[in-house]
């Protein structure tokens, strides 16, 4: 049996990228960048389990608060990685954070992604520069940031590791170069999916 989910998320569309609501087929993804090298500076070899309840953790996220981490697919069709803002409890405050799938990385897929989501977070949520939590050992993120106009602010214990708390700039009208088709759809009926009985 379909469910079609009545949770409003918008579908943002860059040059190369679209960035959609989080469905049941992003889950075997999921688990494989959960089993991967690339995970380690975001909890890294957890069980099972735990990935399905971030699956679902994340709708939440959107249902609760209005903005959450979108699925991102290349216009081609392949689903690379996660990005947007998430709050969760205990945080300092909203946060801009990125994941991308192995073989997709050294594309530009995540500055694309994440100038997308931030601009969107910005547009329809709140205009108060988000975070990023990063790890000092993680250059790649802090490359990124970088590009996106982060500047270290301070060291904070996260999780029990040190990490240095990077802020975005404030929001402009349009980030120069760059412009996004910007809808609100609601999830396709095959996005989720009520286990038969007996499953």
């Amino acid at each position: 049996m379909t469910y079609a989910f009545p949770l409003p998320i918008p579908v943002l569309e860059t040059d190369r990228l679209i960035l959609r609501e989080p469905r049941e087929a992003d889950f075997t993804a999921a688990l494989a960048f959960n089993d991967s090298p690339r995970n380690v500076f975001v909890g890294g070899m957890l069980e099972r389990r735990w990935i399905w309840r971030g699956v679902l953790a994340n709708i939440g996220h959107w249902a609760l608060r209005g903005y959450g981490f979108f699925s991102v697919d290349t216009k081609a069709g392949d689903f690379i990685g996660r990005v947007g803002v998430i709050y969760h409890d205990g945080w300092d405050e909203p946060e801009l954070g990125w994941h991308l799938f192995d073989g997709f990385e050294g594309k530009g897929y995540a500055l694309e992604a994440a100038r997308a989501a931030r601009a969107d977070y910005h547009a329809r949520v709140s205009p108060n520069p988000p975070i990023s939590y990063i790890d000092p050992a993680n250059l790649r993120s802090r490359a990124l940031a970088e590009r996106l106009g982060a500047r270290p602010e301070r060291e904070a214990v996260f999780h029990d590791k040190t990490i240095t708390v990077w802020r975005h700039p404030a929001p402009v009208a349009r980030e120069a170069g760059h412009t996004y088709a910007h809808t609100v759809s609601i999830s396709k009926p095959d996005a989720f999916q009520t286990p038969k009985r007996g499953d």
